[in-house]
């Protein structure tokens, strides 16, 4: 199984590019989302942790928010709690697709959290930074602190396109993601 790892910025279209792949997609960002929803044994842990913040259950996003913008360690906090249930959401998505050609990984911490492997195939999403930070702005829960503090736990992006292997320059036009998209799939497979 060829595994392709989606890096970039945030903002820059990772998982719209991901799913271009046409092969089954590991979204970190959508897994986080459930477990913040149905998992209730780190809904303890991140009230145990944090009770000002996390005091119902399911946790929502203003919970979220509130602790994250309140400290950075709040935010290790939560990756520490968050990050080993990724893993092994990871490993049974891997496992169940193991027979597939190819799996996409969009899961935006891959290389700080060195979730990736020798052989992955890293695709970096370039961007410009006026192009995702208009972007971004149109999303509803858009927060800028919020954006601030993921922004420096991440490994700078010329780290990230350095070590890719190949780079996809996203001006947020389909066809230009497209066609890369189909020229990257024809040399790795």
């Amino acid at each position: 199984m060829i595994r392709i790892a989606v890096v970039g910025d945030i903002g820059s279209g990772k998982s719209y590019i991901a799913n271009l792949f046409g092969y089954p997609v590991f979204n970190a960002d959508l897994e986080v989302a459930e477990i913040y929803k149905t998992n209730k044994s780190c809904f303890k842990k991140l009230k145990k942790d944090l009770p000002k913040y996390f005091s119902v259950f399911p946790a929502n996003k203003i919970q979220i928010i509130n602790a994250i913008e309140n400290s950075e360690k709040n935010l290790k906090k939560i990756t520490k709690i968050i990050h080993p249930e990724i893993r092994k959401r990871l490993s049974i998505f891997l496992k169940k697709n193991k027979k597939r050609k190819a799996v996409v990984l969009d899961i935006p911490l891959l290389l700080e959290n060195k979730l990736n492997h020798k052989n992955d195939i890293v695709v970096f999403i370039e961007s410009k930074k006026g192009d995702i930070i208009k972007k971004i702005k149109k999303r509803d829960n858009f927060n800028f602190n919020l954006y601030n503090q993921f922004k420096k736990i991440q490994l700078p992006l010329s780290y990230k396109k350095k070590n890719s292997n190949y780079i996809i320059k996203n001006n947020f036009t389909n066809n230009v993601a497209k066609t890369s998209v189909k020229k990257i799939l024809k040399k790795i497979l």
